[in-house]
């Protein structure tokens, strides 16, 4: 798949690799994770790693029967039955005329007896091509010089419902379509008359060239609204993953922060109009599920006089209505199709769940290291199905360590604690005295609303003030907003010489560090500069 490009306003130097390649998806990228790369600039920014969200797909059974119902999926594999031992065709390999209504007849697309609608049998030639296509029928010719099809070896595995043969044809069967839609939709319209072709052959080798371009005009567009409609399911909530068609064609078309102008407007609705077809063919693979525009509109447009079908527009309109403009939600077979076709391109497209396949510190290792992971979904996997005493203290003894990801670790450590609640108590009653842990235990126990719990000593107390300051250094990537809400939390009385003559001496790697920070960007000119004075301290002492 092509890139996904969305209309933006420029990228400046100081913005990460994520924001620059995706700004439609700022309020996402915080679900990222951490360690988004900064500083690039312009001429690094088209080198830069494009971040596609982790997904959560089902296993390989469910997807083989989901593959399995798609109708037309289907159709190919009965055709494939019927034509054995061996089935008479023409000598493109298609159905021969006597076989055409009797196959429509074995798919249920026209009645057992009477006649048989043209539409049912050309129906049936398309299922018939797609089994031809996917090689679940061969075509050959025997020593009489008869055409002949015989069924394919991966008939059998694929009625069987084997998932590597099952998933490997449908993924095949949706690269043909996906190919076919582009193709459809790039087509020119013929005038009445067109068609002669010129003297000297330049109009037919200019009209090649028009063709050419609108198809890849047509495939990159297509590719971009899956993309688009792969994040979008990604981080929709269960239930709510239908985007209505102008939804994603705005996502596509307006730059980000800006409202929609009459002009971009009209290119939402000329986007609109583009993807409709071929979205449509796409639903009949199961690869999405789609409700087209209805075609009233264009009539109700055209009675009304504009000169073009106006699909979009600032009126709110209710539910049903908003819904005859066209509605599409990704599969889950969807999904999974769009995520093997961005690994053929190489790119990053993890599944939720990859990095909880080990133990407690491999875990928060690699949640620490991926710059693309939803970490939180990630500890939800890991915990799932384990005794919450003992995942706590698997969790605690992994958070500990002074090295650059420590911080974090305990961070998502504490995270960890909350999905398991109360029952972990006694784990986290263990660490209390732990100069590293104790700090965060006991803050944790306070919110769990437990009383007899000890106030940390005044050591303790400022070490968990650096390591949760840095923490969210690592975490936010230095983001100054996010930061600042931090800062503004700080405990500095009318004393801040005093307050960070105490925090400079504190014993962690990440002390000048965040005392740089806090001169960097408090609000308070006085609170800033002796945050400087105790970050150069620090620095010193080091």
């Amino acid at each position: 798949m092509a890139g996904r490009r969305r209309k933006n306003a420029g990228a400046s130097a100081g913005e990460s690799a994520a924001e620059a390649v995706l700004p439609a998806d700022l309020e996402l990228q915080d679900l990222y994770g951490a360690f988004a790369a900064h500083g690039l600039d312009d001429e690094d920014l088209d080198d830069a790693a494009v971040l596609v969200p982790p997904v959560r797909l089902p296993g390989e059974e469910e997807l083989t029967a989901q593959a399995k119902a798609v109708p037309m999926f289907g159709y190919a594999l009965a055709l494939a039955r019927w034509a054995a031992p061996h089935r008479a065709v023409d000598e493109f390999g298609d159905l021969v005329e006597e076989d055409r209504a009797p196959a429509a007849r074995l798919l249920g697309l026209a009645p057992a007896e009477g006649e048989v609608p043209e539409e049912a049998e050309i129906e049936a030639m398309r299922a018939w091509s797609l089994a031809c296509d996917l090689d679940l029928v061969e075509i050959g010719t025997t020593a009489a010089g008869e055409h002949v099809a015989v069924p394919g070896p991966d008939l059998e595995p694929a009625e069987q419902g084997d998932p590597e043969t099952v998933l490997e044809l449908w993924l095949t069967a949706a690269g043909i379509v996906r190919e076919l839609a582009v193709e459809a939709d790039s087509l020119p319209e013929e005038e009445p008359g067109e068609g002669a072709s010129d003297e000297e052959g330049e109009e037919d080798e200019d009209g090649l060239n028009e063709v050419e371009e609108a198809r890849d005009a047509a495939a990159e567009l297509l590719d971009e609204a899956l993309q688009v409609l792969y994040e979008t399911t990604a981080f929709a909530d269960p239930g709510q993953e239908t985007v209505p068609l102008g939804v994603l064609a705005a996502l596509l078309v307006v730059p980000e922060g800006e409202e929609p102008s009459e002009e971009l407007l009209g290119d939402i609705t000329d986007v609109m109009v583009s993807l409709d077809p071929m979205l449509g063919d796409l639903a009949e693979l199961g690869l999405l599920e789609y409700r087209p525009i209805d075609p009233e509109l264009f009539d109700e447009e055209e009675g009304a006089g504009d000169e073009a079908p106006a699909l979009v527009g600032e009126a709110p309109l209710d539910e049903e209505e908003s819904a005859r403009f066209g509605l599409v939600r990704l599969t889950p077979l969807g999904q999974y199709g769009i995520r093997q076709w961005l690994l053929e391109d190489g790119y990053d497209a993890p599944l939720v769940g990859e990095l909880a396949q080990g133990d407690a510190a491999e875990l928060l290792r690699a949640v620490c290291e991926s710059a693309n992971v939803l970490p939180e979904e990630e500890l939800r996997v890991w915990i799932t199905g384990r005794e919450p005493v003992a995942a706590a203290r698997e969790l605690l003894a992994a958070a500990r360590g002074g090295d650059a990801y420590g911080p974090m670790r305990r961070m998502l450590c504490v995270t960890a604690l909350d999905m398991l609640g109360a029952p972990a108590e006694p784990a986290v009653r263990d660490v209390l005295d732990d100069p590293e842990l104790g700090g965060a235990g006991r803050a944790w126990l306070t919110s769990l609303g437990a009383a007899d719990v000890p106030a940390p000593e005044r050591s303790m107390a400022l070490w968990v003030v650096v390591d949760t300051f840095a923490a969210q250094l690592l975490d936010s990537g230095g983001d100054a907003g996010q930061l600042r809400e931090l800062i503004a939390d700080l405990p500095v009385t009318g004393d801040p010489a005093s307050y960070f003559g105490e925090l400079w001496r504190v014993d962690h790697p990440y002390t000048a560090d965040v005392l740089e920070a806090v001169g960097e960007l408090h609000l308070d000119r006085a609170v800033a500069k002796e945050a400087r004075k105790a970050a150069f301290k620090a620095r010193s002492r080091g």
